[in-house]
């Protein structure tokens, strides 16, 4: 296809992602996306104009030279168009897979504005996963400057702080709260959306490359605080995430069978739920689940409640029980990715929409029996830009359910505030910082990714990550002063 102009390329038509069959993957936690062969990632690479102002570059939180991968990708250099790649992105084969690039990279792209853009996510996953197996683009690491820097947190923001700040020369230690590094990408992701293996390897490769040192099993706030950790620090970046859930206020939430999202899919991915039945852990639900939200996190319980439905009962047709997705406004103003909500009703979740719970039902043994919600109706536009739902009265009804999984956003673990003066937070809990720099109010402290922003995307994390790092490495380097 070489020497195509652009109006040939604009009528080449954009590939789609093959993908399991949905009633055979929802008995199965294998990934959903096959992924692209490389003459599938050739043709669609081909597809792309190459702007001479690319906007997609500026809708990427950390810069990717798109263009340029690409290029390199459709003449069949695939070693060179990792190396585009990673000029900015050290965790590619994540961020291919996890990345709203709907609404980031492809949303910008010129091809988009009257078609379909190019598959940009589905081109960086396809390259990510090269370097995966070849390990053709080693990370390189500047000579040591006897610095110091501690990173709290192994998650999107904090692998990307540790790993920027390595290859500066700084000797870097990750403190990770729980038994296993990667922080979200781990304990928060299913593993049909991102396998494991994936994420380990990433990181794994970091570490190897770099000599980055991870605790885990090490609470800032408990195990040390934050003052203890400068005192041997030179540097410490907070990229704990946002993992403190939130409830609804209203009656029976107490009821055994009612759990925050965060918890269940913690559950479910560090206790291998998701290999049952080569691992019997006591990550079950009922028959009947409500899941109460409709954003990424609703997404990913609603599908893993059914997959473990399928899996205990030995099942993949419709029958083995039932997931609803309970959302006090409408259809159109679901916050998930399109991707995501498409796949939960292509395998069987069922959609309750202008619905909101406004009691949990319990038995005499205190568990859960039911739910009673309450009919929606949609008014004007609330802050967000959403209409705003408003209770039908008279509308009330039951719902039978024995789970109930709460999804409503989190905020940050209050634990890092712990004898951490100077340390400012807002009153919705975030820390108070930069947003440019990610310098917090406290002397030597940065902070990058939820923990400012509160619940937000992967490569949004990173940016935060990669713009803290920069900072500091100036500020190690004595260039610029706190």
């Amino acid at each position: 296809m070489a020497g195509l102009t652009q109006k040939e390329r604009m009528k080449i038509k954009r590939h789609e992602m093959p993908n399991q069959d949905p009633f055979v993957r929802r008995g199965n936690y294998d990934e959903v996306a096959l992924g692209y062969s490389l003459e599938t990632a050739k043709e669609e690479a081909e597809r792309c104009l190459q702007c001479k102002e690319p906007k997609c570059v500026e809708g990427c939180p950390v810069g990717v030279m798109i263009p340029q991968f690409i290029k390199a990708l459709r003449e069949g250099d695939i070693v060179k168009s990792v190396q585009w790649m990673k000029a900015k992105n050290n965790l590619p084969a994540i961020c291919g897979r996890v990345c709203p690039q709907e609404v980031q990279c492809e949303g910008n792209c010129i091809l988009g504005k009257k078609g379909e853009p190019v598959a940009i996510g589905r081109l960086e996953r396809f390259v990510g996963d090269y370097e995966l197996v070849h390990r053709t683009c080693p990370l390189e690491k500047a000579p040591k400057t006897g610095k110091k820097a501690a990173v709290v947190g192994s998650g999107p923001a904090g692998l990307t702080c540790a790993v920027d700040l390595a290859r500066e020369g700084h000797e870097v230690t990750m403190f990770e709260s729980l038994h296993s590094s990667g922080g979200v990408l781990i304990y928060g992701i299913p593993e049909f959306r991102l396998p494991k293996k994936v994420v380990h390897s990433e990181v794994n490769y970091a570490v190897e490359c770099l000599g980055i040192d991870i605790k885990v099993d090490h609470i800032i706030g408990r195990t040390f605080t934050l003052d203890e950790l400068l005192k041997n620090y030179s540097a410490v970046f907070l990229g704990t995430g946002a993992g403190l859930p939130s409830f609804m206020k209203i009656p029976g939430i107490n009821y055994n069978g009612v759990m925050s999202a965060n918890e269940f899919l913690t559950r479910v991915n560090l206790m291998k739920g998701y290999k049952f039945p080569e691992y019997d852990t006591p990550v079950k639900v009922g028959g009947e689940v409500a899941v109460i939200g409709a954003g990424n996190v609703a997404m990913d319980a609603a599908r893993c409640s059914l997959r473990l439905q399928t899996l205990h009962s030995g099942k993949s047709e419709n029958n083995s029980g039932e997931v609803h997705m309970v959302y006090r406004r409408s259809r159109d103003e679901v916050p998930a990715r399109g991707e995501e909500f498409h796949h939960a009703e292509e395998e069987g979740v069922i959609f309750n929409f202008l619905t909101n719970p406004i009691e949990i039902l319990g038995d005499e043994k205190g568990n859960v029996r039911g739910m009673r919600c309450i009919r929606m109706k949609l008014g004007e536009p609330d802050n967000s830009g959403r209409r705003s739902p408003a209770a039908i009265l008279g509308s009330e009804f039951e719902m039978k359910v024995d789970t109930v999984i709460m999804a409503l956003g989190t905020s940050p673990n209050p634990l890092v505030f712990v004898d951490a003066a100077g340390l400012e937070r807002t009153r919705h809990g975030t820390v108070v910082a930069d947003r440019k720099t990610g310098r917090t109010m406290k002397h030597r402290v940065w902070a990058g990714g939820d923990i400012i922003t509160g619940a937000a995307t992967v490569i949004s994390a990173m940016g935060a990550g990669k713009r803290a790092a920069a900072d500091i490495n100036n500020f190690l380097k004595g260039e610029v002063p706190w």
